[in-house]
């Protein structure tokens, strides 16, 4: 784990995505009554019942989302001063839900002198904090990769793809075979940028590590890079019939039963897709591997980034017992609930987390220092993200090209914070 840590220290780190939907929900300002509002649906109802274990008499009203209705939401609630005691942050800058975004207006309390925020590695810190306070409990690390339901594959007869060539031709031959090789769920938009995320991080940054600098400097554009490759990759893989029937029409939701129970042979997700995977199907096995983008396998690389954490209101009707919750989080009885249910790997050292074995691959490609950030987490404005978004489920519907969208995206770029 030393290692793990030390090699994620290395890189900035960024966004992880995860979505759910609803729970029980309600506020009370009473001492013993907390308010949650969270997206990681199957992973935070465990942490919660495990916070009530350890302070008996307490009653917590949490209510889960998805991340598009989460973000619409939550900026809306914190305007009108109706948002829960604890809520989820993203790190950094890279949607309406970020630590960047909504620390800057004062909505989020400042968590600095919290015993955990002075152990977070610094790459962890850089996303976590805004002017250098620290607003973000971020407890774990995630990737995003093809996820195989082990299985299904085998039932189908065919094995992981190692590369491009291979991939193509894994998904002609699984929907040949009537079952399509990934399940795709874009009707919830959010879900649009995670394949492409994963072709762009070998595409673009095995090749140019600095590329994040470099547009920084305005040295380097969407439009003008090998994104432009990612994207081409992207819609040859829909052509090629690597996805079911009418992503536009299937929810986040959709996607995972289809997976899970081996209507597809697996799906393109982040980690936190396993926990959720396992729900639907207890007996099954999920394997992460890295999505080919390229035919030399040598220079894969994996997007991995600090993944969304827990921030406290800074109008908080029960602050203490806030406190206590996100002090719980970043525990290690915490952390390890959080870790193992999520199918992160944790922030912290010694949180004694068993890692899902079926995350080795992202495992190694860590502690190898095969890994990007997440691709928006530094993006100057949470636009960019919304654009490419909205922009992703334009050229699946046949209605925008791919070079309009990153032209698009630069744009949004070039206009700053």
């Amino acid at each position: 784990m030393k290692k793990i840590l030390a090699a994620v220290a290395a890189a900035s780190l960024l966004v992880g995505c995860s979505s759910g939907t609803n729970s029980s929900s309600g506020s009370s300002g009473d001492n013993k009554t907390l308010t949650i509002a969270s997206v990681d649906q199957g992973s935070i109802e465990k942490v919660v019942e495990a916070f009530k274990a350890a302070n008996p008499g307490i009653t917590v009203n949490l209510t889960t989302s998805g991340a598009d209705q989460y973000q619409q939401q939550i900026r809306t609630q914190l305007a009108s001063g109706t948002a829960p005691d604890v809520m989820t942050v993203w790190p950094g800058n890279g949607n309406p839900g970020a630590t960047y975004v909504i620390a800057k207006p004062g909505y989020l309390l400042d968590l600095s002198d919290q015993p955990w925020a002075g152990q977070l590695p610094d790459a962890f810190k850089k996303v976590a904090q805004y002017e250098g306070k620290t607003y973000n409990a971020v407890f774990g690390l995630n990737g995003i990769g093809a996820v195989y339901n082990d299985e299904a594959l085998s039932k189908a007869g065919l094995t992981a793809p190692g590369t491009w060539t291979d991939l193509i031709a894994f998904c002609k031959a699984a929907a040949g075979k009537g079952t399509p090789a990934f399940a795709l769920g874009i009707q919830d938009n959010w879900v649009t940028q995670i394949a492409l995320y994963a072709l762009v991080a070998s595409t673009v940054y095995s090749g140019d590590k600095d590329f994040d600098a470099k547009m920084a400097a305005g040295q380097a554009t969407f439009a003008g890079s090998p994104w432009t490759t990612a994207m081409a990759k992207y819609q040859e893989m829909n052509s090629a019939g690597c996805f079911q029937k009418d992503p536009l029409g299937t929810s986040y939701e959709a996607s995972q039963t289809l997976a899970a129970t081996g209507k597809t042979l697996g799906i393109i997700q982040g980690n936190w897709i396993i926990g959720l995977l396992k729900q639907k199907n207890p007996s099954g096995r999920f394997t992460m591997k890295a999505l080919p983008a390229t035919d030399d396998a040598a220079s894969f690389v994996m997007p991995a980034a600090a993944g969304a954490g827990y921030g406290v209101n800074a109008k908080a009707k029960n602050k203490d017992l806030a406190l206590k919750f996100v002090t719980f989080v970043m525990s290690p009885e915490g952390m390890k609930t959080f870790n193992e249910a999520q199918g992160s790997l944790p922030t912290l050292p010694g949180a004694g987390t068993t890692v899902d074995p079926g995350l080795a691959e992202l495992t190694s490609f860590v502690e190898g220092n095969r890994t990007v950030p997440f691709m928006d987490q530094l993006w100057p404005n949470a636009k960019v993200q919304q654009t490419m978004l909205s922009g992703l489920q334009e050229v699946f519907s046949n209605q925008a090209s791919a070079d309009e969208v990153l032209k698009d995206m630069d744009t949004d770029y070039k206009a700053g914070s």
